[in-house]
């Protein structure tokens, strides 16, 4: 009972605020499971909130990320959070508190959100977020802020990027120990005695150790009085929890460095806690942009790849609905001398050329051409309709598939479904159930996103609407919202084949399709260049065998001696010769016939 009251504040202070962006909780969290709530959607106030619920319940950690922008290590590594599974606990990860100020590179362009949590909050952009983030901490156990501080914190004078009034590599608290109103003591510099030992050990140079920094900040002499409106100091003094700035050093070499010593403290926080994690890692991959998914007034939207253009007629209403990169989150476009600087989901009107700048929170990772010409016709095909795409990993691969297409996948390439995307003014209560799947140990609840699924092992084929036909395997993928119908995607599986290799012999490259017989010299050494297949899985994991009428033996490598072993072994004695299998997951997808007789 003693943190009731003020969650019971926090929710009614948002809800008081914006009522109709707040769902209502759940009485009972789906375990293990996971839920993304955005506040503020298609405005420049856009909060997504992550809550992550172990197997079993137990303590609650909230990270914040991007409370101001230019401090990438904080909201880089919050972001990573958002993804993991939990054996036990939960998280509620925000790790983009500031998108604004992220996309421009600024620790506030219109103030600094952490001094915006006093009573009451004066500025006005920041005081919806504000009163979410509050309503967060009401419902957690601990409170850590990721930053990045300047220079590097000492206790002692040690230079100007080494002192007591520097930030960087400290755990920032508002005092030792914090006397709750309900008797209970929080013991902070404890904690942190707990915390920083573990840390530190993982930090080789001893000049990056993180060192506890108490800022007294209710204390009449304190030299950081401003930390009174931060978000810590509100979590300690309103909502009754331990809470903590994590500060990596701007100073450091790289982000990822940055990004690993937060990882480094949410970790051995997460341990005090109990609760259990999937570490996730600090080496993040650029960020590549693929393509746009544009509306123009209300024809079917159109996919609009990174370098290419969209002609449109003056006048006409352009929305950007989707980007599509190999990351989800932290991702802006901007329609130049149009709009905000994210018009991400806003209709704009386009009179003159343009293009649309997308971005990976501050960085810009591609860019979109928009031509005028006034005698430009759309296509008579494009149709008025409600919007509906799957998004789908295929082999590694991200895909979007309308309402009604059919997605074609090569038996054993691993699926995972992403994602729906609509034009849905609701889309809350989705399901999406890949029939014929069911998850390993887990009840069927006919909600499959996020798993894993290898059509090669775990479809069910008396599941398969094309019953009768042994190479071919058809599975249906339904959306549905509160048992109503919104979206049905065919997946069509079909066997691995071969059209041809590419074999190297006597210096030229030759192509030999599947079936085709390869006349040897009995002295040859032939090798396999290339292999052409309806396989695109850069993890497929081909193979290669010679069959000599059930025998096979594998090769190791991809060079065939005709004169040596196992050739000749397998060869013996039989005028046709020796198959030269290719093979996926052990099932063979094609041969050339390798036979004796020259060149």
């Amino acid at each position: 009972m003693n943190k009731l009251l003020p969650r019971l504040l926090g929710w009614l202070a948002v809800l008081g605020l914006t009522f109709a962006a707040l769902p209502s909780p759940a009485a009972e969290p789906p375990r293990p499971g996971r839920q993304h709530q955005v506040y503020f959607a298609g405005t420049s106030n856009e909060l997504n909130v992550y809550r992550v619920y172990g197997a079993r319940g137990g303590k609650t950690l909230m990270l914040i990320g991007g409370i101001q922008g230019d401090e990438p290590g904080g909201f880089l590594s919050a972001d990573l959070y958002a993804d993991i599974s939990l054996a036990q606990g939960n998280l509620i990860v925000v790790p983009r508190a500031n998108f604004l100020s992220i996309m421009q590179n600024n620790r506030g362009p219109d103030g600094d959100m952490n001094r915006q949590f006093g009573d009451p909050v004066t500025a006005r952009r920041h005081k919806q977020i504000v009163e979410v983030l509050k309503s967060l901490m009401a419902e957690s156990d601990l409170l850590l802020n990721l930053h990045d501080g300047s220079g590097y914190f000492r206790s002692r004078w040690e230079g100007p990027l080494a002192n007591p009034m520097r930030y960087g590599q400290s755990l920032i608290a508002d005092a030792d120990h914090y006397q709750a109103p309900d008797g209970r003591t929080l013991d902070l510099k404890g904690m942190a005695e707990k915390i920083l030992p573990k840390v530190n050990a993982q930090i080789e140079d001893p000049k990056y150790h993180l060192h506890f920094n108490n800022h007294h900040t209710a204390e009449a002499n304190s030299k950081h009085k401003e930390q009174r409106l931060s978000a810590s100091f509100y979590a300690l003094t309103r909502c009754q929890i331990p809470a903590f700035g994590v500060e990596s050093s701007k100073s450091l070499p790289n982000v990822a460095m940055k990004i690993r010593h937060h990882n480094l403290v949410i970790n051995a926080f997460m341990e005090l806690l109990n609760i259990v994690p999937e570490t996730p890692p600090s080496n993040l991959p650029a960020p590549e942009f693929k393509f746009l998914v544009v509306k123009v007034n209300d024809f079917q939207p159109v996919a609009v790849a990174k370098g290419s253009s969209l002609t449109v007629s003056p006048g006409d209403r352009v929305t950007v609905q989707h980007i599509q990169a190999n990351y989800e989150r932290g991702l802006s476009c901007d329609i130049e001398g149009l709009g905000s600087v994210n018009d991400l989901g806003q209709t704009l009107t386009v009179n003159q050329p343009t293009g649309i700048l997308v971005r990976k929170d501050n960085q810009d990772i591609g860019r979109v051409e928009i031509k005028v010409d006034p005698s430009h016709r759309h296509p008579t095909t494009m149709v008025r309709s409600t919007m509906f795409y799957f998004v789908v990993d295929v082999a590694g691969r991200r895909q979007m598939v309308a309402d009604g297409e059919f997605l074609r996948v090569v038996k054993g390439d691993r699926v995972v479904l992403r994602e729906v995307l609509s034009n849905l003014r609701d889309q809350s209560h989705i399901k999406v159930d890949f029939k014929g799947y069911q998850p390993p140990g887990q009840p069927n609840l006919g909600e499959d996103r996020g798993h894993v699924i290898d059509t090669g092992r775990d479809l069910q084929r008396q599941f398969s609407l094309c019953q009768g036909q042994e190479t071919r395997e058809c599975y249906q993928v339904m959306a549905t919202q509160m048992g109503r119908r919104l979206g049905l995607m065919q997946v069509e599986v079909v066997p691995a084949q071969l059209d041809y290799l590419v074999l190297r012999r006597s210096g030229h490259k030759l192509v030999y399709h599947n079936g085709e017989t390869v006349l040897a010299s009995p002295d040859e050494r032939l090798e396999v260049m290339d292999v052409k297949s309806n396989v695109t899985a850069p993890e497929a994991g081909l193979a290669f065998v010679l069959d000599g009428k059930g025998r096979r033996v594998p090769l190791e490598g991809s060079l065939i001696d005709v004169a040596a072993e196992p050739f000749q072994g397998l060869a013996k004695g039989r005028p046709e010769g020796v198959s030269l299998v290719v093979l996926r997951a052990g099932q063979a997808m094609g041969h050339v016939q390798l036979q004796i007789g020259g060149k």
